[in-house]
C-alpha cells in the first residue's frame, strides 16, 4: 500500500500489532494518519488534536509504504533513504524478523483494553543482557533471576552487538545467548511477540487471518514471578492447574477488585501514637510477596491488635532463594532495590571524579543519576572486607525504614566493583558542618540531630525483629538533609544478632568501630551489646555541645598556652567534678549567646551517662528518647 502526496488513510486498530503511535481507548475511534508534503506524518484524532508525529522533513517525493512483513516505511521515491520505519519504535510487539536493539524497548499495555503504556518493560541492559524489569512503585527487575550472575542464568555479557530477534518458524534468539523455540516451531505462520499487560513475553500464532490467536510459548510459566502483579501488601500463589492466585494478607482488604495491580490496603488506622513517635517507623508497605511451598523464608508484619494499641505478629511466606543461606550473593536481590550497571554509575559520577567522603568501607561520590536526581555513590574497596561491607549494607538496609535513615536506592554489583546508590544530603555530614567556619550549627539545630539519632538508635535496637547494632556511630556517619534533619548512614560495619544469644562475642571476628568513640567493651573483650552504641553516641553528643574533637584535645587557656592535652570524655567530667558552671565551660563558644542551658545541661548529663565505663549503668537508646523528649516537653 502507498501513500503519496497529501493522502487521508483510516487507521483501524483491530489487530494488536501496535508501533509508536500507541493510542489510549478514547483516542483511538475515527483517528486519521496525515502525510504532509513537507515529510512529516501527523496522527490526528477525531478532533484534529495532533497525537503523534514522526518528526521528519523532505522536500523530496515521498511514500509512506506498509510492506508485507508488517514494517510501515517513510522513504523517497529515488533513491534508498529511509526517513523513518515503524520497525524502530515498537510499543509492545515484534513481528517475525523485526530486531530488538540496544536502541528499543519493548513497553507493556496498562491492560488488555488499556493501551496506554503499562509497568512492564523488554530491553537489553548496559550488560548486553535482555531482561524484563517492573516500572510500579519500585524498579526492580524480575528476569532473569536477581540473585543469579549473567553466567549462571546461561547469559553472555561479552557481546555488545545487543540483539534479538523472533524469526518465521518461531525460533527466537539474542545475543546475550538467550533463545528459546515455540511449541509449532517449523512452520511458516504469522506471529507476533508481545509483552503483556501482566508483565510476561508471549509468541502468538495462527494459520491465517480468518484464525484466532493462539500462544504458542510463554517465558514465564510461574507468573507469580512476575513483579507488581498482586500489588502491595498482598501474596501470590501459583498452581501449574489453576493459575495465580492474589490474596490479602491479613488485615488488608482489596482496594480495587478489578485490578490487582493497586494492591490491599489496611483496615487498621496507621497513625502513629505521638507520644511514643520512636516506635512508629515501621515500614508501610510488602511488596511482591508471594507463596511456594518449595520455597523457604518467613516476613513478620506489626498489625494493631483489636481494641488496644498493643502490636501482634504473623508471619507469610515471601520469595526468597532456596539457597539463600548458603549462596551469600542471593539474599539481598529481591529487595526492590534498583540494580544498576557500572557504567551507568561510572557515566553518573563523571568517572568517578567528584568525591565527597571516604572511610574505611570505600569512598564516595556525588552523582547526577539518569533522571536527573542527585545521588551519593559509594565504591566499595575490592578487599574482601569490601565485599562483606556490602553484604551488610544491602540485606540491613532493605529491611528498615525510618525517617532518620539514609534512604538507599539502589546497588550495582559487577566481578570485583561492588556499588551503593544512596539519597544525596545537601548539608554533608554532621562532622563536616562541625568543622565549618562559615556553616554554623546553631542550638536548635544540634538539639534536634541529638533528639532524630537518638530515635533511630532505638528504633534499631528495640523496634527490629532482630538486634542491630550499627557499631560506627560518629559524625562522618550522620548526615543531614536540607532542613538539618539526621539521617544515620554507613551499615558497612552493623551486625545483626538473636536476641536470645546476646552475650555471645563469637559473631564479631574483629573489633569494630573508630577509634574515639569506641566503648571500652571492645577493647577488653566483654559482651557486647547494644551499649557500644549508645557509648559512641554520648561521645557525639558531647562533640555537638563542646565543638571540640573526641580524640586528644589541645585546649588552650585564657594566655594562650595549652591548658590541657587528653580525651574529651575525661575533660568534661574534670570540669563537672571542679566548677559549678561547668556547661558553660565545656560548651561551643558559638552558642553562648542562643541556646537555653537548661536544656544544655540537660543533653551532656544523658551525654555523660552515655559513656559510662560500665555498660550496665549506660541507658538504653529508648530511654535517652524519653530523656530528651520528656525534658522537651516540660520546657515547653
Amino acid at each position: 500500500m502507498k501513500l503519496t502526496e497529501r493522502l487521508e488513510v483510516r487507521i483501524e486498530l483491530q489487530e494488536k500489532v501496535k508501533h509508536e503511535f500507541s493510542l489510549k481507548p478514547e483516542e483511538s475511534e475515527l483517528s486519521k494518519l496525515f502525510l504532509l508534503n513537507t515529510g512529516n506524518i501527523l496522527l490526528l484524532d477525531e478532533g484534529q488534536h495532533n497525537i503523534w508525529s514522526s518528526n521528519t522533513a523532505s522536500n523530496a517525493p515521498l511514500e509512506l509504504y506498509l510492506k508485507d512483513d508488517g514494517n510501515l516505511v517513510l522513504r523517497e521515491l529515488q533513491g534508498t533513504t529511509i526517513l523513518w520505519q515503524s520497525y524502530d519504535f515498537p510499543t509492545n510487539t515484534l513481528l517475525p524478523n523485526q530486531p530488538l536493539t540496544r536502541y528499543i524497548k519493548l513497553v507493556s499495555s496498562r491492560s488488555q483494553s488499556n493501551h496506554s503504556s503499562g509497568f512492564y518493560k523488554l530491553l537489553f541492559d548496559d550488560d548486553n543482557v535482555i531482561r524484563l524489569d517492573y516500572h510500579g512503585d519500585v524498579l526492580s527487575t524480575y528476569w532473569p533471576p536477581h540473585w543469579l550472575l549473567s553466567s549462571e542464568a546461561g547469559r553472555f555479557n561479552y557481546n555488545s552487538s545487543r540483539i534479538a530477534m523472533l524469526d518465521s518458524f518461531g525460533k527466537f534468539f539474542s545475543s546475550d545467548n538467550y533463545s528459546f523455540s515455540t511449541y509449532d516451531y517449523g512452520m511458516i505462520m504469522q506471529r507476533r511477540l508481545t509483552i503483556d499487560s501482566d508483565g510476561n513475553i508471549r509468541v502468538y500464532s495462527r494459520k491465517n487471518w480468518s484464525e484466532n490467536w493462539y500462544v504458542s510459548w510463554q517465558v514465564i510459566s510461574d507468573t507469580c514471578i512476575i513483579h507488581g502483579l498482586c500489588g502491595e501488601n498482598s501474596s501470590c500463589s501459583y498452581d501449574s492447574k489453576k493459575g495465580k492466585k492474589c490474596s490479602c494478607l491479613p488485615g488488608y482488604k482489596v482496594t480495587n477488585d478489578s485490578d490487582w495491580s493497586y494492591g490491599c490496603k489496611p483496615m487498621f488506622d496507621f497513625t502513629c501514637n505521638r507520644n511514643n513517635i520512636f516506635k512508629c517507623y515501621t515500614k508501610l508497605h510488602l511488596m511482591n510477596g508471594r507463596y511456594s511451598p518449595s520455597l523457604i523464608g518467613e516476613i513478620y508484619l506489626r498489625l494493631p491488635k483489636v481494641g488496644g494499641l498493643e502490636c501482634v505478629c504473623f508471619f507469610v511466606f515471601l520469595f526468597i532463594n532456596k539457597k539463600s543461606s548458603e549462596d551469600k550473593h542471593s539474599h539481598h536481590h529481591a529487595l526492590g532495590f534498583r540494580r544498576y550497571s557500572y557504567s551507568e554509575l561510572k557515566l553518573a559520577t563523571k568517572n568517578f571524579s567528584n568525591e565527597i567522603g571516604r572511610g574505611g568501607g570505600g569512598v564516595v561520590y556525588r552523582a547526577t543519576l539518569s533522571d536527573q536526581r542527585h545521588a551519593a555513590v559509594k565504591r566499595l574497596y575490592e578487599a574482601k572486607q569490601g565485599e562483606r561491607e556490602f553484604l551488610a549494607e544491602v540485606s540491613i538496609i532493605g529491611r528498615l525504614n525510618h525517617m532518620n535513615l539514609i534512604e538507599m536506592w539502589g546497588y550495582c554489583v559487577e566481578g570485583k566493583h561492588k556499588l551503593l546508590v544512596y539519597e544525596y544530603m545537601e548539608n554533608g555530614s554532621l562532622a563536616e558542618t562541625l568543622s565549618s567556619k562559615t556553616n554554623i550549627l546553631d542550638w536548635s539545630k544540634r538539639y534536634d540531630i541529638a533528639l532524630g539519632t537518638s530515635r533511630v538508635l532505638a528504633y534499631l535496637h528495640e523496634e527490629c525483629l532482630e538486634w542491630i547494632l550499627h557499631c560506627d556511630i560518629k559524625p562522618q556517619n550522620i548526615l543531614l538533609d536540607s532542613n538539618f534533619q539526621p539521617k544515620l548512614a554507613d551499615f558497612g560495619l552493623s551486625k545483626l544478632k538473636n536476641r536470645n544469644n546476646l552475650n555471645n562475642n563469637s559473631e564479631f571476628s574483629m573489633i569494630r568501630g573508630t577509634r574515639g568513640y569506641m566503648a571500652p567493651e571492645w577493647i577488653l573483650n566483654l559482651p557486647i551489646t547494644s551499649k557500644v552504641d549508645v557509648y559512641s553516641y554520648g561521645v557525639v553528643l558531647l562533640e555537638m555541645i563542646t565543638g571540640k574533637s573526641s580524640t586528644m584535645m589541645n585546649i588552650e587557656g585564657d594566655d594562650g598556652e595549652v591548658a590541657y592535652n587528653g580525651r574529651l570524655i575525661t575533660w568534661v567530667r574534670e570540669k563537672k567534678r571542679s566548677t559549678t558552671f561547668w556547661v558553660e565551660e565545656i560548651m561551643d563558644p558559638s552558642m553562648l549567646n542562643n541556646c537555653d542551658l537548661i536544656k544544655m545541661e540537660i543533653l551532656a548529663r544523658v551525654a555523660l551517662d552515655c559513656v559510662e565505663e560500665d555498660r550496665d549503668i549506660r541507658p538504653s537508646m529508648s530511654q535517652v528518647v524519653e530523656m530528651l523528649q520528656s525534658r522537651d516537653r516540660e520546657l515547653e
